[in-house]
């Protein structure tokens, strides 16, 4: 399923900003574990960004969340992203949580 044109920046907005939360979270989780600088977390988020402007469709999004499932470990949607259907429900509840906070910002 291709993105809508109009849609692709909602939906590259919501999805870098979600990944991006994770990566921090275990960037601080593990940077003194795997002796990790800024300037690799520079470039974590550098080939995220990147990534995400190449998707184009929910295929693209689901071999995206697949290439960086290790942030979803543990967590209820897990087992789901493993799917275009599971990946569609992701994006689609990150649209809606986007639009309750700039409803509730009004």
């Amino acid at each position: 399923m291709e993105i809508n044109k109009q849609n692709k920046q909602a939906v590259h907005d919501v999805l870098l900003t979600d990944l991006q939360k994770r990566i921090f979270k275990q960037y601080n989780a593990r940077k003194d574990t795997f002796n990790l600088t800024d300037e690799d977390y520079d470039n974590i988020q550098t080939m995220l960004v990147d990534k995400v402007l190449q998707c184009n469709s929910i295929k693209d999004i689901n071999d995206l969340l697949l290439e960086y499932i290790d942030l979803f470990d543990g967590e209820k949607i897990y087992n789901h992203i493993f799917t275009q259907d599971g990946t569609m429900n992701y994006v689609l509840s990150l649209l809606v949580e986007n639009a309750k906070l700039n409803k509730c910002k009004c």
